[in-house]
């Protein structure tokens, strides 16, 4: 027989601040009992809700059972930064240019924008959690400043519009007087993440069956079907997607070839009438750093959760998926020493929360996106961009059990598969090594 078990489960470490300033969720209805479905999808993030809509739209009376192992919007798709970028953002390289064709990557990116897009009207999800204002690459150096110009020449080869703004321009933007130049472009969406996977999960719960706090512990095969387990529950079913990101190791696919990274976050307490007089700026902004290992700023208004600053920054590898304590305590003191130098006008000011999150890469920056199995399809390892390439490789697994095509399936299909990983223990501490070497390089930025 043929059989999966999961050798891990998700786990987090700190709590999903861009969730908890929502408010709590209703409550969870676990999958218990024996069903019967033509879709099983494993996980309810971006790839997860967009394979679930995409499986709508091409079979609307289809019966699709979704598991996710937490509550939604509280793993990775709520504890990410929320930017949903058009543009090639390639982590490894050192202005986010990207190594093969950025003029496909830049319309693929712009299909899943387009789609969340038409799920917010579709849904009437409130358009605060879904801001099409553009982003801007933060620089504080000579180095920093290089790289955006570097990026705009890049930009400017293939038709894509940015602009250069000086450190006034960038004071006003953000009240802050650390950066002195900046590379604005207008195709980021900033989302609430929390808010617009929560909504879309409540959306599609009148329409499929959603079961919340059901991680799924093994899938096997049975006959012509496949049986999917948790620990209350079972779902019979023909064809699985598998939307669990990293965690598509812990079934035994892509093992020794997937990097399982955690990026840390902090988020301020509401910021009060004189914090914000002090700070000035604009009420909505996001900073990415013109460095990629740099740190990462945003600001959200009360219509995304309340007046407050969210900090990112630190990296770390994981093999076993489970950063300690120590280094989420480490982090947020490097966030503390971030946002000070960014924001003295509010050093101290308290922060609420701080978190993990867990991101997945391949060493040659491809996704698994395809059949790994008899009936089972794989919309995993999104490589750092969660929101877009989650959102195309869920619709892509979606097109593919469907037994369609398009320009999503071809481009994922035909990539490489991921690079095997040097050795354990070797990979995980050269990694994390050179990890932070790039933060130090990466310095002011």
């Amino acid at each position: 027989m043929t059989r999966f078990t999961a050798k891990r489960l998700p786990s987090h470490r700190g709590q999903a601040a861009w969730s908890a300033i929502l408010g709590p969720q209703p409550p969870a209805v676990p999958l218990e009992g024996s069903q019967t479905a033509d879709f099983v999808i494993v996980g309810g993030g971006f790839a997860g809700l967009s394979a679930a809509e995409r499986l709508l739209q091409l079979q609307p009376d289809a019966r699709v059972v979704l598991l996710e192992a937490g509550r939604l919007a509280e793993g990775a798709a709520g504890r990410n930064s929320g930017f949903m970028i058009d543009l090639p953002h390639d982590l490894a390289s050192d202005d986010y240019a990207g190594s093969g064709d950025d003029r496909k990557i830049i319309d693929l990116n712009r299909k899943a924008i387009g789609f969340a897009r038409d799920a917010v009207n579709a849904y009437g999800i409130d358009a605060n959690f879904f801001d099409p204002v553009g982003k801007v690459n933060g620089a504080a150096t000579p180095a920093g400043d290089a790289h955006n110009q570097s990026y705009a020449r890049h930009l400017a080869t293939m038709g894509e519009t940015s602009e250069m703004l000086d450190a006034q321009a960038m004071y006003d933007l953000t009240g802050s007087r650390h950066y002195t130049s900046g590379l604005y472009t207008p195709g980021t969406v900033m989302l609430q993440p929390a808010g617009y996977i929560r909504s879309l999960g409540e959306a599609l719960s009148t329409r499929i069956s959603l079961h919340e706090n059901s991680p799924v512990t093994g899938f096997e095969k049975a006959g012509s079907d496949w049986v999917v387990k948790t620990a209350k529950g079972s779902v019979a079913t023909g064809r699985i997607i598998l939307a669990n990101n990293g965690h598509l190791e812990s079934f035994g696919f892509a093992r020794g070839r997937l990097m399982q990274l955690f990026l840390f976050a902090s988020m301020t307490g509401e910021l009060d009438a004189d914090a914000l007089k002090a700070l000035g700026g604009q009420p909505r902004w996001g900073i990415t750093p013109s460095d990629p290992m740099g740190t990462t700023m945003r600001r959200i208004d009360t219509g995304q959760g309340g007046n407050r600053i969210v900090t990112r920054t630190c990296a770390v590898l994981k093999p076993e998926m489970n950063p300690s304590e120590a280094e989420n305590n480490r982090a947020g003191r490097v966030h503390r020493q971030k946002f000070d130098e960014r924001f003295p006008q509010l050093a101290g000011y308290p922060m609420e929360y701080k978190w993990a999150g867990h991101l997945c890469l391949s060493l040659n920056g491809v996704s698994v996106m395809q059949e790994v199995e008899d009936g089972v399809f794989s919309a995993c390892v999104q490589n750092g961009l969660g929101t877009a390439r989650g959102t195309l490789t869920g619709m892509g697994a979606a097109e593919l059990a469907c037994g369609e095509s398009s320009e999503i399936t071809a481009h994922f299909t035909a990539e490489d598969a991921p690079k095997r990983l040097p050795p354990q223990p070797f990979a995980t501490i050269g990694a994390n090594v050179y990890l932070r070497y790039k933060e130090w390089r990466a310095g002011a930025e």
